[in-house]
């Protein structure tokens, strides 16, 4: 659905990173972990298209004032790094934004009980807040955060709080394990014996990645992927992918917006 959002708040929360919360309709509410809006940054025409941004978080707003309405409220965490997520950093409360949404196809829940380790890397764990929350409820999980500094390790202490027991791997060893996140990931599936399910978001070779771990270890993985979308309802094809069938002789795309942007680790061609 296409709808107005009033904007309630918009703070950095790391150097270039920022969370956002929005009012949203009621309808809202049916969102699932995974999916995605897209957003009108201003009403000109540059920038023309819309932007993708990953769902954080579905809930409601209670205002300060005494005697207000609760509000449903969606949250994005975004980071800067062109004109139109600058504009956006931009943005004040009560300001207005043009959304298309949810759109996509979100994660599998999976086993009841059975283990989740969430992989994200950067914003990356955009997607992946909202999915804890609703896997804490049937089962134990642990993420795995994974960045090049430690400004890339985002809202760690809002997954700490739904009782998400949190690994953290920095290049550069300025937070946690110095390192990939995707060795402190398999050191924890050594312990495991391989058991549990594997989710994943954040750059494309860190999703490749994990999408290889699962596959060796014959473990189940979904990864989110980004994809450079216009329209986000597979009309204008900007944002496929090649699937696993993938060679010059028999094509074979996804599309991210519609296919997507949740899909089978085994389901996608990673590399050459």
């Amino acid at each position: 659905m296409q709808f107005t959002a009033m904007i309630l708040a918009n703070a950095e929360v790391s150097p270039g990173y920022w969370r956002m919360r929005m009012t949203a309709p009621p309808e809202f509410a049916a969102a699932q972990p995974g999916q995605f809006v897209m957003v009108r940054v201003n009403s000109a025409i540059d920038p023309l298209l819309r932007r993708p941004f990953g769902i954080f978080d579905v809930g409601i707003h209670t205002p300060a004032h005494t005697g207000a309405t609760p509000q449903p409220c969606l949250e994005m965490l975004y980071r800067v790094v062109g004109k139109g997520t600058a504009m956006l950093s931009s943005l004040h409360e009560t300001d207005l934004l043009d959304i298309l949404g949810p759109l996509g196809k979100g994660f599998d829940l999976g086993v009841p009980g059975e283990e989740k380790l969430i992989v994200g890397g950067g914003v990356g764990l955009a997607p992946l807040y909202f999915l804890a929350r609703e896997l804490v409820k049937r089962s134990p999980v642990r993420l795995f955060a994974g960045g090049r500094t430690r400004d890339d390790i985002l809202c760690i202490t809002e997954f700490e709080r739904l009782g998400v027991e949190c690994y953290v791997a920095t290049e550069d060893g300025s937070l946690g394990e110095r390192g990939l996140v995707t060795q402190v990931l398999e050191q924890r599936l050594d312990a495991l014996n391989s058991r549990g399910a594997l989710f994943a978001c954040g750059p494309h070779g860190m999703l490749g990645a994990v999408a290889a771990i699962g596959a060796q270890r014959n473990i189940p993985c979904q990864v989110s992927l980004e994809g450079y979308m216009a329209c986000g309802m597979g009309a204008c094809l900007g944002c496929v992918t090649p699937g696993r069938d993938h060679a010059p002789e028999t094509p074979d795309f996804r599309c991210v917006c519609t296919d997507g942007p949740v899909f089978d680790g085994l389901e996608l061609k990673w590399g050459a």
